[in-house]
């Protein structure tokens, strides 16, 4: 497997994998990064790289993440991967290029699209439909029936009550709890809407 990213997100990633998947190289556009968890940092992809193994977009920023998955999607298979602690439901679906940590649960019906991070000890219960390019920090809880649009981020032990939407592009903060919809583009902190932010998925 390659690897992009070299920071906080690509240590966590190459910490899950490298006792049981090879890591082919690892890239980063930052030129300062040169070791990572002691591999060897290869710089800035190439535009004739050829893989010849699947890749990782170790990028924890939605926008980003997105960015590199649209200019790289026609050149490699982006591989997913499931922490051997998780519950990942057999009757669930996964979408390419996603992780699902440490102690996560995700259970029956539910769907999640491209290039998804669901962080350690993260709850997604039943049928819950998760967009791409999400971002679900550690110990947030979806309850049943939940729907994230594209990009969205939900902080670090946040709680979405059932049957809620939210939209694509939005911010949950840290400890909310989100009881209603919330329309795309918007943040919700503590237990009510702030704003409507500027569009920045594309």
């Amino acid at each position: 497997m390659y690897v992009y990213g070299a920071s906080g997100h690509g240590r966590v990633i190459i910490d899950m994998i490298d006792s049981y998947e090879k890591i082919h190289g690892i890239f980063d556009d930052d030129p300062s990064k040169k070791e990572v968890l002691g591999y060897p940092v290869l710089g800035y992809l190439p535009d004739e790289f050829i893989f010849n193994s699947d890749l990782f977009i170790a990028i924890g920023d939605n926008g980003v993440r997105r960015a590199l998955s649209k200019r790289l999607h026609h050149r490699v298979t982006f591989a997913s991967i499931i922490h051997e602690s998780a519950i990942f439901s057999r009757r669930a679906e996964l979408g390419s290029g996603c992780v699902v940590m440490e102690g996560s649960i995700i259970k029956v019906g539910c769907s999640l699209g491209e290039q998804v991070i669901v962080n350690t000890g993260a709850s997604i219960d039943h049928d819950c439909l998760i967009g791409d390019f999400v971002h679900i920090a550690p110990q947030a809880t979806l309850c049943g029936g939940i729907q994230l649009g594209e990009g969205t981020l939900i902080g670090a032990n946040a709680i979405i009550l059932p049957g809620v939407k939210i939209g694509a592009w939005c911010t949950i903060g840290a400890g909310a709890i989100v009881h209603q919809d919330v329309p795309d583009h918007s943040t919700w902190i503590g237990n009510r809407l702030q704003d409507k932010r500027l569009k920045i998925g594309g």
